[in-house]
């Protein structure tokens, strides 16, 4: 995507950045593509096109910023006067100490290497792959009551340039199919899956028809599947499942953000034991094709892989430069922001470290338990270490073997247990594709790693 830069004064930029401690300012561009289609029908078509500019100014401690989305210069002006004035305003009403930290400048211009850009794919060519995931949710005995395939397509550009001398352009591209199958017995059940990535070749090449046709499986297999038993289990979470927990429950509590305001049970304990030595967390942008990678973060700092826990032991937490710098730490390349919304710390793939355990082996060794697929969401409180989710589908482990379908299972307990708890990953990778929720602001992400074997309550 073309940012068409022509309306903007270069050296007139970096002279309005020169203005209160510390400045920067992004321009953004992108469009978008969404096909809705219901039971086989097209339900909805829909695109837009989106652009703006966002102002930062940081003056002594206080943070003032300013947007617009139109995107010329005597409008830019004005944004830098009017966050300036609110960054002294702010300066005058805060206690807090804002420490920016140091960080390479950074002049690159970053492509998408996608192979195909979903913008050259026709609506009817989208809607053919989408037509072949519906007609393999069809069921012959019409159990399955309803059917909905999501596309999603976007394709962005962004300019940042820093009062530091950093100047960055780059693109990125996402595409996203959601489905999801409605059975019908006693009671409603459902199960859903995605497929997507950066380009459209991340549909294109991927098996639509088995992906779809487990969906179906799945959904109409918890027609018969037993209430999931309630109490204190040994339990296996698959890969999405292991890494939903790990995500909401380590990820977000690694947040420096959350950390600095007393809301993370991870606070102050870099250097302490905090699980097994099963257990090591990563997350790490520069996992190229995966649905949270990028190349810098929205302030101009290059992604990393961060080790968040290592063999049970807290390493570090996940920063923005200010949370860096308040903190005495190095950035590590994770404020990330949404549109034209302040950079907060953000994570981007988040995964628990595979190991040597084979899945068959893992399930012959933990003999009796209970086997955790998917996840249907759940709640966390970083603060107090508190969890619970809500699996999509789950089996019983009976002397080594997978036997019994079950459904309605929730998992809940506390963080640092059931991390204690984990003496097994298998040697599966897997990462999820989707989006991620804080302060307002929705951004793409994956999580996930290997099969891990724990024990928590069920209920």
């Amino acid at each position: 995507m073309d940012l068409n830069l022509n309306c903007l004064n270069i050296e007139k930029i970096e002279k309005l950045l020169e203005i209160g401690t510390y400045a920067d300012i992004r321009v953004l561009k992108s469009c978008s593509n969404n096909i809705v289609m219901k039971d086989g029908e097209v339900d909805e078509i829909s695109g837009g096109n989106y652009g703006g500019v966002i102002v930062r100014v940081l003056e002594n401690n206080g943070w003032g910023l300013a947007t617009s989305n139109n995107i010329n210069m005597t409008n830019i002006e004005e944004l830098f006067d009017s966050a300036y004035k609110s960054a002294k305003l702010s300066n005058m009403h805060t206690n807090k100490e804002v420490i920016m930290k140091e960080v390479p400048i950074i002049n690159d211009k970053v492509v998408s290497k996608v192979k195909i850009n979903p913008l050259d794919i026709s609506i009817e060519e989208k809607k053919e792959y989408m037509n072949i995931v519906n007609n393999n949710l069809k069921d012959e005995n019409n159990q399955i009551v309803s059917k909905s395939v999501n596309y999603s397509d976007a394709e962005g550009a962004s300019l940042l340039f820093t009062s530091e001398g950093t100047h960055i352009e780059s693109e990125g591209i996402k595409t996203l199919m959601r489905m999801m199958a409605v059975s019908k017995g006693e009671s409603l059940q459902f199960a859903f899956d995605k497929s997507g990535g950066d380009g459209f070749e991340a549909i294109a090449n991927d098996n639509l028809e088995e992906k779809s046709r487990k969906v179906k499986e799945r959904a109409l297999r918890l027609l018969n599947a037993k209430p999931c038993p309630k109490g204190e289990f040994n339990v296996v979470l698959d890969p999405e499942l292991a890494g939903v927990f790990i995500h909401e429950a380590v990820g977000h509590a690694t947040e420096a953000d959350l950390v600095l305001s007393n809301d993370s049970v991870f606070k102050d304990k870099i250097g302490e034991v905090v699980g097994s030595e099963e257990v090591s967390v990563i997350d790490d942008s520069t996992i190229e094709g995966s649905f949270g990678f990028y190349k810098y973060d929205n302030e101009g700092v290059k992604g990393t892989k961060s080790v968040l826990i290592e063999n049970g032991v807290l390493k570090g937490y996940l920063h923005s430069r200010e949370t860096a710098g308040r903190l005495n730490m190095e950035a590590t390349g994770n404020s990330r922001a949404q549109a034209l919304n302040k950079p907060i710390v953000r994570m981007s793939n988040t995964y628990i470290k595979s190991k040597d355990w084979k899945f068959d082996e893992l399930i012959q060794d933990t003999k009796d338990g209970i086997y955790l697929i998917g996840s249907r969401g759940g709640q966390v409180d970083t603060g107090k270490g508190l969890f619970q989710f809500n699996s999509v589908e789950a089996f019983m482990i009976e002397n080594g073997e997978l036997t019994v379908s079950l459904k309605d299972a929730g998992l809940s307990g506390e963080i640092m247990s059931i991390l204690h708890d984990v003496d097994a990953v298998s040697d599966d990778f897997y990462l999820s594709k989707g989006y991620c929720g804080k302060g307002g602001q929705s951004v793409p992400v994956g999580d996930g790693g290997g099969c891990i074997r724990t024990k928590t309550t069920l209920c």
